[in-house]
């Protein structure tokens, strides 16, 4: 009987020196807890300017179970993820930075979460975290936002370590800056989701790619997961209250300016209610029209592509 997989899934940009140490300890790890288990190893170079793919070549000479692909330029981690998780076997998979800051020996924990609570996912949380202290000021702020907005249950989207069931990736399609929502997609999916606290350590060779610049990115992609998470159906409901609230509230500044011209005199061109109040139920419409086009648009690609509304998790 063939024995199950273990596919676990690194992105690296930028992380010579990296590479061959986080590789021993991964593969030592998951020869002393997962002996049930074959393994693969999948590394995305995402088109670094340092030694990383040759120094992923070098490790594949080690190991065969090493899977290797070299991205043409630099797309980002999303992507880089993404294209990994594509080329997975395993009935398991993990994922964790490249950076040697995440705890190999924390996966068989994950591990041992999902199975025991029957889980399709389990996050990381690194509750005791070795970045600088900005770092930590914008994850504070962006968790506090997340929770508000999309609320997907955990303490710590941004920890790359994670351990997924197969169903879980099959249907996610990453890019972007969406790593960071994988959780809240998955969420949205309907996969039982968990959380485990791991070890997080400084990091010893080369620099963080995070930045100022990143975060914006995140923010913005934490307004499309809100309006996805709750409109992604009928986006007619949300253009259609806002079309509607301007529409009422046009029409409410187009009456009181009438009042004016009949009991107050005032001439209807001399009158700022009159043009805001005409200004506001052309938007109104506008927006009621737009959330018409949209939803069509929706419905046509959902009836014409292969993705569907909904996941089937068994049949019997």
């Amino acid at each position: 009987m063939a024995k199950k997989i273990i596919s676990i899934v690194i992105p690296f940009y930028n992380e010579e020196g990296n590479i061959i140490p986080l590789y021993k300890e991964i593969s030592s790890s998951l020869l002393k807890d997962f002996v049930n288990f074959d393994y693969e190893i999948i590394m995305i170079n995402d088109g670094s300017n340092d030694n990383t793919w040759q120094e992923i070549q070098e490790v594949k000479k080690l190991d065969s179970n090493i899977v290797g692909i070299n991205l043409n330029r630099n797309y980002g981690q999303s992507i880089a993820m993404d294209a990994g998780l594509q080329k997975v076997n395993g009935e398991i998979i993990a994922t964790i930075d490249g950076d040697g800051q995440n705890d190999p020996q924390d996966i068989k924990k994950l591990y041992d979460k999902m199975i025991d609570e029957n889980l399709d996912l389990v996050a990381g949380w690194r509750n005791k975290r070795k970045d600088p202290t900005w770092m930590l000021v914008i994850t504070k702020t962006a968790r506090f936002l997340r929770r508000i907005m999309i609320n997907d249950g955990v303490h710590d989207s941004g920890c790359t370590l994670r351990i997924y069931k197969k169903t879980v990736i099959n249907n996610l399609y990453l890019w972007a800056e969406m790593h960071r929502y994988i959780i809240a997609i998955s969420k949205m999916n309907g996969f039982k989701i968990g959380e485990l606290k791991v070890n997080h350590r400084a990091r010893t060779i080369g620099t963080s790619k995070y930045n100022w610049k990143k975060s914006i990115k995140g923010l913005i992609d934490l307004f499309y997961i809100w309006f996805v998470a709750k409109y992604e159906s009928r986006p007619l409901h949300l253009f259609g209250f806002v079309g509607g609230i301007n529409f009422v509230i046009g029409n409410i500044f187009l009456f009181y300016s009438i009042y004016q011209k009949i009991f107050d005199g005032i001439s209807l061109n001399r009158s700022g209610w009159l043009i805001l109040g005409i200004f506001l139920i052309q938007i109104g419409v506008i927006i009621f029209i737009f959330g018409i086009i949209i939803d069509l648009m929706i419905r046509n690609y959902y009836n014409t592509s292969r993705d569907k509304r909904y996941i089937i998790r068994e049949e019997v």
